[in-house]
């Protein structure tokens, strides 16, 4: 593919992040409503348990409750639970994460692009069609994830997890056939697509990527967290970028953060992108 004239470019990018968030067509899956009100019926939703009871109905046949429509200012900054999006990230964090790839991209600086918990993969799909919009025809993107959800906390090792189970969740586990998938719906699943299947503690030490222009971590815990700075950060391209999506909003990951950059000595200053989203651009190296 040819280098795309700049505002087609644009136009194609932002288009991506309109069809991968949903926002052009938006719904809301809905985790707090009211049934008596929404049925006009008080006796029937006692006797059908209520919302949860029946969003676990609905899931067990893989339907969702949802409310078209939903509100664009939750989808703007990633606050709602989409139903259909390849991504729950919102707007603002995808383009940062467009701002950092295409920082890396036209200040030449080496290395692939990698994002550690994907979930349906909508943020490395964003990363594969900026690739394809300039026309880099060298650089893979690395999608690493359980593809199983979170794991259970293993609080006696890493305590900062204690009461953040999230391995329950089911809607967090999407299987790597259903990330491929949603590649090939945009027609961007190729052999510089690189799936990298189970925990990361058993993955990312052994992961070939020689350097990292772009490193995106979204593994909620502790745990997670540090398995991928351990792993992957000395791969980071000085001039390359650190993101890390749950910093505003996790503990137990901005504790993880925090002390990967005080052992390491990383002074490189934290940039906020919204009430959660975090990166920095890697100075030197340590």
């Amino acid at each position: 593919m040819t280098d795309m004239a700049p505002e087609l470019r644009d136009r194609y990018i932002d288009l991506l992040i309109g069809c991968l968030t949903r926002e052009l067509f938006i719904d809301e899956e809905v985790h707090d409503v009211d049934l008596s009100a929404l049925t006009g019926d008080s006796a029937l939703a006692q006797s059908s348990g209520g919302v949860d009871a029946l969003r676990q109905e609905l899931r067990s046949k893989n339907w969702r409750l949802v409310r078209r429509g939903g509100d664009p200012a939750l989808r703007l900054d990633g606050s709602d639970w989409p139903p259909a999006a390849e991504t729950m990230v919102g707007r603002l964090r995808l383009q940062q994460v467009r701002s950092c790839v295409e920082s890396v991209l036209a200040d030449d600086i080496p290395g692939d692009l990698v994002e550690t918990g994907v979930w349906r993969g909508g943020v490395t799909i964003l990363m594969r069609g900026i690739l394809e919009a300039w026309a880099d025809t060298e650089r893979a993107v690395w999608v690493a994830d359980s593809f199983l959800g979170l794991p259970a906390p293993d609080v006696e090792s890493y305590p900062a997890d204690a009461g953040h189970d999230l391995s329950n969740i089911e809607t967090l586990a999407v299987s790597a056939d259903q990330v491929r998938s949603a590649f090939d719906r945009y027609g961007l699943l190729d052999d510089r697509v690189r799936f990298l299947e189970g925990w990361f503690s058993d993955t990312l030490p052994a992961a070939t990527m020689e350097r990292i222009a772009v490193l995106r971590l979204d593994g909620d815990l502790y745990e997670s967290t540090i398995d991928a700075l351990d792993a992957l950060y000395p791969k980071v391209s000085v001039g390359g970028y650190v993101i890390v999506d749950d910093y505003g909003s996790w503990e137990p990951c901005r504790r993880a953060v925090d002390d990967y950059r005080r052992a390491h000595g990383i002074t490189d200053e934290l940039t906020s992108v919204d009430w959660t989203g975090v990166h920095w651009r890697r100075s030197k190296q340590q």
